[in-house]
């Protein structure tokens, strides 16, 4: 668990105990957004699998996709250094709750593999259904470090499980699907393979996301990247 909370005003910020805090995240445009509301300077993105610094944190650049992220994180991420990673970008919203979510940030209360495993006549398997656990005995998801839940929910609009994808939901049959096995309110390609390197490397770990877009069918979905990108911000401020 993630150590002591320090409450000031109505927000509740995490503490680094002398230590730094990781942010991975994926895009250069996303990174963008983070830098501006960490105060620093957005011409400051750095290289792909590398860091820049602003205050007590640590910002990687670790590309799109779970192979990046956590091939990234696992370069970037020190237990002696780090006393959490946070996964932090935009995503897309699961229906039905998708068009309310347009603009809104979220928080994940854990972060699920959501495609890896078997497709069979008789449904999906999962990787500890078929006895190759990625995180260890029956878990197919990172879970957020409780400390960390608790200490920015007041920074988001809704908390819930995020799912990490290798494929978008670019149809409806596939967002139901995803939504349905999951029960995840939103997808991005990252945040769970970030949240693997954090349990093997024992350091607190939560998923933070600013909707960009509906899921479903590619031609019907709704996306506003600015909007997001700016609550993206907004939301690296209240770090």
């Amino acid at each position: 668990m993630f150590p002591r909370i320090m409450t000031v005003g109505a927000l509740t910020p995490i503490t680094t105990h002398g230590r730094r805090v990781l942010l991975a995240v994926a895009a250069a445009s996303e990174c963008r957004a983070v830098l501006i509301g960490l105060g620093g300077r957005p011409t400051s993105v750095p290289a792909l699998w590398t860091t820049t610094q602003v205050g007590p944190w640590d910002i990687l650049l670790t590309g799109i996709s779970k192979s990046n992220a956590a091939a990234a994180t696992a370069l970037a991420l020190d237990p002696k250094i780090h006393s959490a990673v946070l996964s932090i970008g935009v995503a897309g919203a699961y229906p039905p709750r998708g068009a309310t979510l347009m603009g809104s940030t979220v928080a994940g209360t854990r972060s699920v593999l959501a495609d890896e495993g078997v497709i069979t006549p008789g449904g999906f398997l999962d990787c500890p259904a078929i006895g190759f656990p990625v995180f260890g005995g029956s878990a197919d998801a990172a879970v957020s470090d409780p400390g960390l839940l608790e200490a920015l929910t007041p920074l988001v609009d809704a908390t819930g499980p995020i799912a990490t994808v290798s494929a978008c939901s670019g149809t409806d049959e596939l967002a139901d699907i995803l939504s349905g096995r999951t029960g995840a309110i939103a997808e991005c390609m990252e945040g769970a393979a970030v949240g693997l390197v954090a349990a093997r490397r024992n350091v607190a770990f939560i998923e933070l996301r600013a909707i960009s877009n509906t899921t479903g069918d590619r031609d019907r979905q709704t996306w506003d990247m600015r909007a997001a990108l700016g609550r993206l911000s907004d939301l690296a401020s209240g770090l």
